[in-house]
Protein backbone atom coordinates (compact mmCIF):
# COMPACT_ATOMS: atom_id res chain seq x y z
CA UNK A 1 0.00 0.00 0.00
CA UNK A 2 0.95 3.63 -1.10
CA UNK A 3 -0.16 7.29 -1.44
CA UNK A 4 1.33 7.66 -5.49
CA UNK A 5 1.26 11.25 -6.55
CA UNK A 6 1.55 12.76 -9.70
CA UNK A 7 3.78 15.25 -10.07
CA UNK A 8 3.51 17.42 -13.66
CA UNK A 9 6.37 19.27 -15.46
CA UNK A 10 6.77 21.65 -17.47
CA UNK A 11 9.52 21.10 -20.15
CA UNK A 12 11.29 18.79 -18.36
CA UNK A 13 11.30 20.90 -14.78
CA UNK A 14 9.56 20.95 -12.04
CA UNK A 15 7.76 23.84 -10.36
CA UNK A 16 6.95 24.66 -6.74
CA UNK A 17 3.18 23.21 -7.11
CA UNK A 18 4.74 19.59 -7.75
CA UNK A 19 7.00 19.81 -4.47
CA UNK A 20 3.83 21.12 -3.02
CA UNK A 21 1.95 17.63 -3.80
CA UNK A 22 4.67 15.53 -2.89
CA UNK A 23 4.92 17.53 0.14
CA UNK A 24 1.09 16.80 1.14
CA UNK A 25 1.45 13.17 0.40
CA UNK A 26 4.57 12.95 2.43
CA UNK A 27 2.21 13.50 5.14
CA UNK A 28 -1.25 11.90 4.04
CA UNK A 29 1.34 9.24 4.03
CA UNK A 30 2.59 9.39 7.59
CA UNK A 31 -1.56 9.61 8.49
CA UNK A 32 -1.78 5.65 6.98
CA UNK A 33 1.22 4.50 7.77
CA UNK A 34 2.54 3.79 4.72
CA UNK A 35 5.41 5.30 2.18
CA UNK A 36 5.08 8.09 -0.96
CA UNK A 37 5.99 7.00 -4.78
CA UNK A 38 6.16 9.93 -6.80
CA UNK A 39 5.23 9.21 -10.73
CA UNK A 40 6.78 11.81 -13.14
CA UNK A 41 5.10 11.14 -17.41
CA UNK A 42 7.98 12.42 -19.90
CA UNK A 43 11.63 12.86 -20.20
CA UNK A 44 12.91 14.42 -17.09
CA UNK A 45 16.80 14.20 -16.04
CA UNK A 46 17.63 12.11 -12.59
CA UNK A 47 18.95 15.24 -11.24
CA UNK A 48 15.45 16.78 -11.64
CA UNK A 49 13.36 13.54 -10.66
CA UNK A 50 15.88 13.50 -7.95
CA UNK A 51 14.72 17.17 -6.30
CA UNK A 52 10.79 14.95 -5.45
CA UNK A 53 12.83 12.75 -3.04
CA UNK A 54 13.74 15.93 -0.93
CA UNK A 55 9.86 16.40 -0.11
CA UNK A 56 9.37 12.93 1.01
CA UNK A 57 8.69 11.15 -2.13
CA UNK A 58 10.34 7.26 -1.24
CA UNK A 59 10.35 6.16 -5.06
CA UNK A 60 10.39 7.99 -7.93
CA UNK A 61 8.83 6.66 -11.09
CA UNK A 62 9.92 7.70 -14.15
CA UNK A 63 7.39 6.91 -17.58
CA UNK A 64 8.72 8.11 -20.87
CA UNK A 65 7.17 7.09 -24.46
CA UNK A 66 6.34 8.61 -27.29
CA UNK A 67 2.49 8.65 -27.22
CA UNK A 68 3.02 10.51 -24.19
CA UNK A 69 5.18 13.50 -25.35
CA UNK A 70 1.34 15.47 -25.20
CA UNK A 71 -0.90 15.67 -22.40
CA UNK A 72 -3.62 13.83 -23.71
CA UNK A 73 -6.32 12.78 -20.74
CA UNK A 74 -7.55 9.63 -21.80
CA UNK A 75 -3.71 8.35 -22.12
CA UNK A 76 -2.75 9.86 -19.14
CA UNK A 77 -5.01 8.53 -16.72
CA UNK A 78 -4.73 4.85 -17.97
CA UNK A 79 -0.66 5.26 -17.55
CA UNK A 80 -1.51 6.57 -13.93
CA UNK A 81 -4.39 3.96 -13.32
CA UNK A 82 -1.72 1.10 -13.92
CA UNK A 83 1.02 2.10 -11.76
CA UNK A 84 -1.23 2.79 -9.57
CA UNK A 85 -2.42 -1.02 -9.27
CA UNK A 86 0.84 -1.99 -9.48
CA UNK A 87 2.16 0.43 -6.19
CA UNK A 88 -1.19 -1.13 -4.64
CA UNK A 89 -1.91 2.71 -3.85
CA UNK A 90 -5.01 3.40 -1.68
CA UNK A 91 -4.35 7.06 -2.21
CA UNK A 92 -3.93 9.02 -5.52
CA UNK A 93 -2.96 12.75 -5.12
CA UNK A 94 -3.12 14.82 -8.20
CA UNK A 95 -3.52 18.75 -8.65
CA UNK A 96 -6.53 20.70 -9.21
CA UNK A 97 -5.39 22.62 -11.74
CA UNK A 98 -6.47 22.24 -15.64
CA UNK A 99 -4.58 18.60 -15.82
CA UNK A 100 -5.86 17.27 -12.66
CA UNK A 101 -9.84 18.40 -13.56
CA UNK A 102 -9.30 16.48 -16.87
CA UNK A 103 -7.75 13.41 -15.65
CA UNK A 104 -9.05 12.82 -12.30
CA UNK A 105 -12.14 12.08 -13.46
CA UNK A 106 -11.19 9.38 -15.61
CA UNK A 107 -8.92 7.73 -13.09
CA UNK A 108 -12.12 7.36 -10.70
CA UNK A 109 -13.96 5.60 -13.24
CA UNK A 110 -10.79 3.48 -13.99
CA UNK A 111 -9.94 2.64 -10.29
CA UNK A 112 -13.84 3.14 -8.92
CA UNK A 113 -12.32 5.71 -6.50
CA UNK A 114 -14.05 8.52 -4.75
CA UNK A 115 -13.00 11.95 -5.66
CA UNK A 116 -12.14 14.64 -2.64
CA UNK A 117 -11.61 17.20 -5.39
CA UNK A 118 -9.85 20.85 -4.48
CA UNK A 119 -9.07 19.56 -1.17
CA UNK A 120 -7.24 22.62 0.98
CA UNK A 121 -5.92 20.59 4.21
CA UNK A 122 -5.09 17.70 5.29
CA UNK A 123 -7.07 14.86 5.88
CA UNK A 124 -9.57 15.36 8.88
CA UNK A 125 -9.86 11.56 9.83
CA UNK A 126 -8.52 8.47 8.19
CA UNK A 127 -11.28 6.39 9.48
CA UNK A 128 -13.38 6.87 7.82
CA UNK A 129 -11.50 8.70 5.56
CA UNK A 130 -12.69 12.50 5.72
CA UNK A 131 -11.62 15.65 3.63
CA UNK A 132 -11.81 19.56 3.52
CA UNK A 133 -12.76 21.61 0.88
CA UNK A 134 -13.79 24.75 0.77
CA UNK A 135 -17.45 25.70 -1.08
CA UNK A 136 -19.64 28.15 -2.38
CA UNK A 137 -16.69 29.78 -3.79
CA UNK A 138 -14.84 30.05 -0.58
CA UNK A 139 -17.54 30.90 1.71
CA UNK A 140 -18.36 27.67 3.21
CA UNK A 141 -16.25 24.82 4.18
CA UNK A 142 -17.43 20.51 3.58
CA UNK A 143 -16.07 17.80 5.45
CA UNK A 144 -16.53 14.79 2.68
CA UNK A 145 -16.20 11.23 3.44
CA UNK A 146 -14.73 9.15 0.78
CA UNK A 147 -15.95 5.35 1.68
CA UNK A 148 -14.49 4.03 -1.49
CA UNK A 149 -10.95 1.32 -0.99
CA UNK A 150 -8.63 3.87 -3.37
CA UNK A 151 -9.09 7.40 -2.98
CA UNK A 152 -8.16 9.99 -5.27
CA UNK A 153 -7.07 14.05 -3.89
CA UNK A 154 -7.20 17.02 -6.06
CA UNK A 155 -4.95 19.60 -4.17
CA UNK A 156 -5.94 23.22 -4.36
CA UNK A 157 -2.88 25.56 -5.37
CA UNK A 158 -1.01 27.01 -3.04
CA UNK A 159 -2.72 24.99 -0.13
CA UNK A 160 -0.14 23.80 1.53
CA UNK A 161 3.52 24.71 2.59
CA UNK A 162 6.71 23.09 1.27
CA UNK A 163 8.21 20.26 3.83
CA UNK A 164 11.49 19.60 3.28
CA UNK A 165 12.80 16.13 4.80
CA UNK A 166 16.21 14.11 4.60
CA UNK A 167 15.81 12.29 0.71
CA UNK A 168 16.27 8.63 1.47
CA UNK A 169 14.77 7.97 -2.17
CA UNK A 170 14.77 5.62 -5.63
CA UNK A 171 14.66 6.55 -8.95
CA UNK A 172 13.10 3.52 -11.13
CA UNK A 173 12.53 3.96 -14.84
CA UNK A 174 9.38 2.27 -15.70
CA UNK A 175 7.96 1.11 -19.04
CA UNK A 176 4.17 1.06 -20.10
CA UNK A 177 2.58 0.10 -22.83
CA UNK A 178 0.39 2.82 -24.17
CA UNK A 179 -2.90 2.42 -26.40
CA UNK A 180 -2.45 4.27 -29.41
CA UNK A 181 -5.97 4.90 -29.26
CA UNK A 182 -6.01 6.85 -26.65
CA UNK A 183 -3.43 9.59 -27.27
CA UNK A 184 -5.56 11.24 -29.73
CA UNK A 185 -4.70 15.29 -28.55
CA UNK A 186 -2.46 17.00 -31.58
CA UNK A 187 -0.71 20.28 -30.95
CA UNK A 188 -0.61 22.03 -34.04
CA UNK A 189 1.24 25.38 -32.71
CA UNK A 190 2.96 26.63 -29.52
CA UNK A 191 3.25 30.10 -28.17
CA UNK A 192 5.25 30.79 -25.53
CA UNK A 193 5.18 33.57 -23.34
CA UNK A 194 8.68 34.30 -22.34
CA UNK A 195 8.51 38.35 -20.85
CA UNK A 196 6.42 37.30 -17.66
CA UNK A 197 5.53 35.22 -15.27
CA UNK A 198 2.43 33.09 -16.14
CA UNK A 199 -0.19 34.25 -13.73
CA UNK A 200 -1.56 30.74 -12.51
CA UNK A 201 2.16 30.24 -11.60
CA UNK A 202 2.78 33.63 -9.48
CA UNK A 203 2.90 34.01 -6.04
CA UNK A 204 2.24 37.83 -6.09
CA UNK A 205 -0.73 39.27 -8.56
CA UNK A 206 -1.54 42.90 -8.66
CA UNK A 207 -4.99 42.67 -10.15
CA UNK A 208 -6.80 45.95 -11.55
CA UNK A 209 -10.91 46.67 -12.13
CA UNK A 210 -12.81 49.21 -13.52
CA UNK A 211 -11.82 51.24 -11.51
CA UNK A 212 -9.14 52.16 -13.41
CA UNK A 213 -11.14 53.78 -15.46
CA UNK A 214 -9.27 53.57 -18.56
CA UNK A 215 -7.00 51.38 -20.07
CA UNK A 216 -4.19 54.65 -20.20
CA UNK A 217 -4.01 54.41 -16.57
CA UNK A 218 -3.02 50.50 -16.35
CA UNK A 219 0.83 52.06 -16.16
CA UNK A 220 1.13 52.00 -12.76
CA UNK A 221 -0.57 49.49 -12.00
CA UNK A 222 1.74 46.97 -14.19
CA UNK A 223 5.28 48.81 -12.77
CA UNK A 224 3.73 47.56 -8.75
CA UNK A 225 3.55 43.83 -10.18
CA UNK A 226 7.22 44.52 -12.08
CA UNK A 227 8.97 45.64 -8.85
CA UNK A 228 6.86 42.85 -6.87
CA UNK A 229 7.81 40.24 -9.07
CA UNK A 230 4.25 39.30 -9.77
CA UNK A 231 1.65 38.93 -12.32
CA UNK A 232 -0.86 40.94 -13.42
CA UNK A 233 -4.67 40.12 -13.80
CA UNK A 234 -7.80 41.63 -14.26
CA UNK A 235 -11.74 41.72 -13.76
CA UNK A 236 -13.87 40.52 -16.01
CA UNK A 237 -15.72 44.09 -17.15
CA UNK A 238 -11.86 44.68 -17.90
CA UNK A 239 -11.00 41.93 -20.24
CA UNK A 240 -14.31 42.33 -21.85
CA UNK A 241 -14.20 45.63 -22.80
CA UNK A 242 -10.36 44.99 -24.00
CA UNK A 243 -8.42 47.18 -21.57
CA UNK A 244 -6.99 43.62 -21.51
CA UNK A 245 -6.11 40.65 -22.93
CA UNK A 246 -8.66 37.47 -21.46
CA UNK A 247 -6.12 35.66 -20.19
CA UNK A 248 -5.37 37.98 -17.51
CA UNK A 249 -8.68 37.92 -16.61
CA UNK A 250 -9.50 36.15 -12.88
CA UNK A 251 -13.01 34.70 -11.49
CA UNK A 252 -15.63 31.93 -11.81
CA UNK A 253 -15.36 32.32 -15.48
CA UNK A 254 -11.92 33.01 -15.68
CA UNK A 255 -8.69 31.84 -14.23
CA UNK A 256 -8.70 30.55 -10.92
CA UNK A 257 -5.74 31.22 -9.44
CA UNK A 258 -4.43 31.05 -5.56
CA UNK A 259 -1.68 33.56 -5.13
CA UNK A 260 0.26 34.36 -1.78
CA UNK A 261 -0.52 37.81 -2.15
CA UNK A 262 -3.63 39.07 -4.19
CA UNK A 263 -3.65 43.16 -4.84
CA UNK A 264 -7.43 44.36 -6.34
CA UNK A 265 -7.15 47.84 -7.73
CA UNK A 266 -10.60 49.56 -8.63
CA UNK A 267 -12.42 46.13 -7.91
CA UNK A 268 -15.61 46.65 -6.27
CA UNK A 269 -15.28 42.51 -5.64
CA UNK A 270 -18.52 40.63 -7.39
CA UNK A 271 -19.31 37.27 -6.04
CA UNK A 272 -18.11 35.90 -10.05
CA UNK A 273 -14.49 37.66 -9.01
CA UNK A 274 -14.18 36.65 -5.52
CA UNK A 275 -14.64 32.60 -6.64
CA UNK A 276 -11.73 33.04 -8.93
CA UNK A 277 -9.22 34.43 -6.19
CA UNK A 278 -10.65 33.26 -2.92
CA UNK A 279 -7.71 30.76 -2.44
CA UNK A 280 -5.20 33.66 -1.98
CA UNK A 281 -3.68 33.92 1.18
CA UNK A 282 -3.67 37.37 1.47
CA UNK A 283 -5.73 39.76 0.12
CA UNK A 284 -5.30 43.95 -0.30
CA UNK A 285 -7.96 46.01 -1.58
CA UNK A 286 -7.76 49.16 -3.10
CA UNK A 287 -10.70 51.27 -3.66
CA UNK A 288 -12.12 54.46 -3.27
CA UNK A 289 -15.88 52.91 -2.37
CA UNK A 290 -15.41 52.10 1.04
CA UNK A 291 -18.65 49.97 1.43
CA UNK A 292 -17.11 47.89 -2.01
CA UNK A 293 -17.60 44.29 -1.15
CA UNK A 294 -13.98 43.81 -1.86
CA UNK A 295 -13.43 45.00 1.18
CA UNK A 296 -15.11 42.01 2.80
CA UNK A 297 -13.10 39.10 1.24
CA UNK A 298 -9.57 41.19 1.96
CA UNK A 299 -7.40 41.21 5.34
CA UNK A 300 -6.53 44.27 4.68
CA UNK A 301 -7.82 47.51 2.37
CA UNK A 302 -7.03 50.84 1.23
CA UNK A 303 -10.10 53.39 0.70
CA UNK A 304 -8.47 55.94 -1.66
CA UNK A 305 -8.09 57.30 -5.22
CA UNK A 306 -6.04 54.12 -7.13
CA UNK A 307 -3.67 56.53 -9.22
CA UNK A 308 -2.65 58.16 -5.91
CA UNK A 309 -1.77 55.03 -4.05
CA UNK A 310 -0.21 53.52 -6.30
CA UNK A 311 2.40 55.41 -6.75
CA UNK A 312 3.10 55.40 -2.81
CA UNK A 313 3.01 51.89 -2.78
CA UNK A 314 5.61 51.38 -5.87
CA UNK A 315 7.89 53.85 -3.95
CA UNK A 316 7.80 52.14 -1.07
CA UNK A 317 8.71 48.72 -2.55
CA UNK A 318 11.65 50.01 -4.12
CA UNK A 319 13.10 51.89 -1.10
CA UNK A 320 12.58 49.02 0.53
CA UNK A 321 14.70 46.61 -1.93
CA UNK A 322 17.30 48.90 -1.38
Amino acid sequence: MSVLVYTENWDGKFKKLSFELVSYASEVAKMINTSVTALSIGKIEDSELIKLGRYGAGKIISVENELLKILDSQAYSSVISEIAKKENSSVIIISNNNTGKAVAPRLSVKLRAGVGSGVSRLPLNTNPFTVYKKTYSGNAFAHVVIKSEIKILTLAQNSFELIETVDNSTIEKMTVNVDSSLARTKVQNVLKQTDKILLTDADIVVSGGRGMKSPDNWAPLTELANVLGGATACSRPVSDEGWRPHEEHTGQTGKIIAPNLYIAVGISGATQHLAGISGSKYIVAINNDKEAPIFEAAQYGIVGDAMKILPKLINAVKELKK
